[in-house]
């Protein structure tokens, strides 16, 4: 079983998929691990980190790919549409890519590469269950970007977050509100709690109110009925345009007397829910901050754009869509845990063994066998449902070396 690392090539994109300190599991589970040269440089590792892993370096993307049985990436085909493109000419029949994949976004990605007789699994579908805790990257990578966030704001809000009592006189705090209580949006209420403002926090789910305010934060809460508001896998869903009219309503007057307001709302293969808009923004003082961190999908700001910094009558409006690669190691570092430990959940007895009837494994094969095998991305391309998971078929098992200890059992591996 060898394992690919290649260096990312989606513009602006500074991680790294696998980090040296996660080499250990794998190799203890019988991998070998390949990296194409300068792969982790933009996140601080070096080739000579990985070689001091145990990694061979090899001089090209091509290399990398054809020496492998299994390619891990930040971002697949999907994630990354036009650099990406040129892996089509790399990958072989039955290679295994592992990833981000953007399949909710970009399924006709998913169904090219499936074409080419490759398995791919798409990390974004990872299940919210207990198990899968530790292979989850968006949880990881929302982490990492609520933060920055926070600290994009504060250095661009003309007034500091927390209160000073000087010679000078008494300066305010500045007053934060976060719209949405996910992974992103906690992070974002911790750390502007910790640089000392004044926090609100919103969430259309009741139970997250007792998060908001564990952190520090005052929960903010317009009694608008959401039940409903989760899918059983555990991701935000639509809840209707009616609903976020009276909510947009509602919001408007605590957006208008913030100083910086952060939207962390999304919902997985749909627009973004507006929820800010331009006429609340316009109630906004000069030199407020808006961050919004679903500009990617239409966003939650109704003036906001993907990745440009908008003035709008004295406020800064930012949709920045890649927060996480700007904390390139430490955002490596995360990844890199979840795709090893999501990996080592199918190890079994020495051989990586594909079940497809396993929760996690089913949730996240996108393709197999040059076929897209997820129902609700067979949907998106116009294509019939196919039958439940079967047992995992002979030549879905690539022996691990013999001479190799047992892998970790699952959940437990580091």
């Amino acid at each position: 079983m060898i394992i690919a690392v290649v260096r990312e090539n989606f513009p602006g994109e500074q991680r790294v998929a696998l980090i040296p300190a996660s080499l250990a599991p794998l190799q203890k589970a019988g991998a070998e691990i390949i990296v194409e040269t300068g792969a982790g440089v933009a996140a601080g590792f070096l080739d000579a980190d990985y070689e001091a892993a145990g990694a061979k370096i090899v001089s090209s993307r091509a290399d990398a790919f054809a020496q492998s049985d299994i390619v891990f990436q930040v971002r697949c085909l999907g994630a990354n549409p036009e650099a990406g493109r040129d892996d089509l000419e790399l990958v072989k029949p039955g290679q295994i890519l592992v990833g981000g994949c953007d399949p909710l976004g970009n399924p006709a990605a998913i169904a090219e590469m499936a074409g080419k007789q490759t398995t791919q699994f798409a990390l974004e579908l990872i299940p919210r269950i207990t198990r899968a805790q530790s292979m989850d990257i968006l949880s990881s990578q929302a982490t990492i970007s609520g933060y920055r966030a926070v600290l994009i704001a504060a250095i661009e809000l003309p007034k500091i977050f927390p209160m000073l009592m000087t010679a000078a006189g008494t300066l305010k705090p500045a007053k934060v509100f976060v719209i949405g209580a996910g992974v992103a949006g906690l992070q974002a209420i911790a750390t502007a709690k910790r640089l000392g403002a004044v926090v609100l926090g919103y969430d259309v789910r009741k139970e997250a109110q007792e998060q908001i305010e564990s952190l520090g934060g005052k929960a903010v809460d317009f009694h608008l009925e959401s039940s409903g508001a989760q899918d059983k896998g555990g991701y935000a869903k639509d809840l209707g345009e009616d609903f976020y009219k009276k909510q947009r309503e509602f919001m408007a007057d605590t957006v208008r007397e913030c100083d910086v307001v952060i939207t962390t709302a999304a919902i997985p293969g749909k627009k973004s829910p507006l929820l800010v808009t331009t006429d609340a923004v316009n109630g906004m003082r000069p030199g407020s901050v808006l961050v919004d961190l679903a500009a990617e999908r239409g966003g939650n700001i109704e003036p906001s754009q993907p990745d440009t910094r908008i003035e709008h009558n004295g406020v800064l409006i930012l949709g920045p869509t890649n927060l996480a690669a700007e904390v390139p190691q430490h955002a490596s570092q995360m990844f890199s845990s979840n795709i090893t430990k999501f990996l080592l959940n199918m190890v079994k007895e020495k051989e990586l063994a594909i079940d497809p009837a396993d929760e996690i494994i089913a949730s996240t094969m996108v393709a197999r066998d040059g076929e897209v095998v997820h129902n609700r991305i067979r949907e998106m391309l116009g294509l019939a449902a196919i039958e439940p998971p079967q047992p995992p078929a002979e030549n879905d098992k690539i022996p691990l070396d013999d001479d190799q200890p047992a892998p970790p059992s699952e959940g437990n591996a580091t």
